[in-house]
């Protein structure tokens, strides 16, 4: 008997140790790669315990002015997904997509959204000599973080099509929480007076905030961070403030807080606090995830705008 039990013992171990590889491969998970915070969010979102992100540009990085590292190149090379902005938005990936030698499918996010013009076809931003022609910060309507979570679900249905159901059902819940994010944006506005909906902010993000949502941004930048904003841009905007009374000035996450904190100090206007425009915090920060971003600069833009001079 001692020896029976024995080689049942054997027998089974053997048969673990060959189930193992089998397990460990069925639970693999699907990698992609997000070229910025925010789209790695929306990946997460989707993809749940399915995927394994890696963002390429992290928390409060700028994406704008970002320099790729060998890192990228390996995680590109090994990716089976990558989930890009596109309207021009990382001017850098077409270079690491070829250099990494990245064989994955690549899925635009913006896909189906019309983009804004950049600030090229903007008079007041026509000295700064920029060549951006179409604004890539779509995400900043909720509206069209819905489009973008769609896209991001039909890529990974497509990458994984075992996962179809997960993907689709992760879909509908977090399409349902933009919703209600949308809805709240709104509300607060409602709360501003009419008269009181404008603000500075560092560079020209909000364009889709402000077709939306109806709260006017005058920016010392365009749609990109790459260029420095003229002593004339800045001057012309301090002048603006004065005129407008646009009551406060806002500092960016992904910004030097120079420019808007001498056009708050030679204006007059006050400091309204800080908001997220290219990039996500920190998990432990107030924005980090889309939904806690949207929701700390509603709550911000509120603070700063509702009220009157105390």
């Amino acid at each position: 008997m001692p020896n029976r039990r024995a080689l049942i013992g054997a027998i089974a171990a053997g048969l673990l140790v060959t189930a193992l590889p089998l397990a460990a491969r069925a639970q693999e998970k699907l990698p992609v790669v997000a070229s910025f915070s925010i789209l790695g969010d929306f990946v997460r979102e989707v993809g749940g315990d399915r995927v394994s992100v890696t963002t390429l540009v992290g928390a409060n990085g700028d994406a704008h002015v970002y320099s790729p590292t060998p890192a990228d190149a390996k995680a590109m090379a090994a990716a089976k997904l990558i989930v890009v902005n596109g309207l021009k938005f990382e001017g850098w990936m077409t270079r690491l997509i070829k250099s990494s030698g990245a064989k994955a499918a690549v899925a635009t996010a913006t896909t189906g959204i019309t983009p804004l013009k950049g600030e090229a076809d903007h008079d007041a931003k026509a000295g700064h000599g920029h060549d951006h022609d179409v604004d890539p910060h779509a995400w900043q309507n909720a509206a069209n973080a819905k489009v973008y979570v769609a896209n991001i679900r039909d890529a990974l249905v497509k990458a994984d099509p075992a996962g179809q159901a997960t993907y689709e059902a992760n879909a509908t819940r977090y399409l349902a929480d933009l919703d209600a994010v949308d809805g709240e944006i709104k509300a607060a506005v409602a709360r501003i007076p009419a008269d009181r909906r404008k603000a500075i902010t560092s560079h020209d993000a909000f364009g889709y905030f402000v077709k939306a949502y109806g709260i006017q941004f005058i920016a010392p930048q365009g749609v990109s961070t790459e260029a420095e904003a003229s002593a004339k841009d800045v001057a012309r905007i301090i002048r603006q403030v004065k005129a407008e009374k646009v009551p406060a000035v806002f500092l960016e996450n992904v910004t030097n807080p120079r420019l808007v904190e001498q056009i708050a100090k030679e204006s007059g206007a006050k400091i309204g606090g800080r908001i997220y425009s290219d990039a996500l915090s920190d998990a432990a920060g107030p924005a980090g995830t889309y939904i806690a971003m949207m929701k700390h600069n509603i709550s911000e833009i509120e603070k700063a705008l509702a009220a009157g001079p105390a």
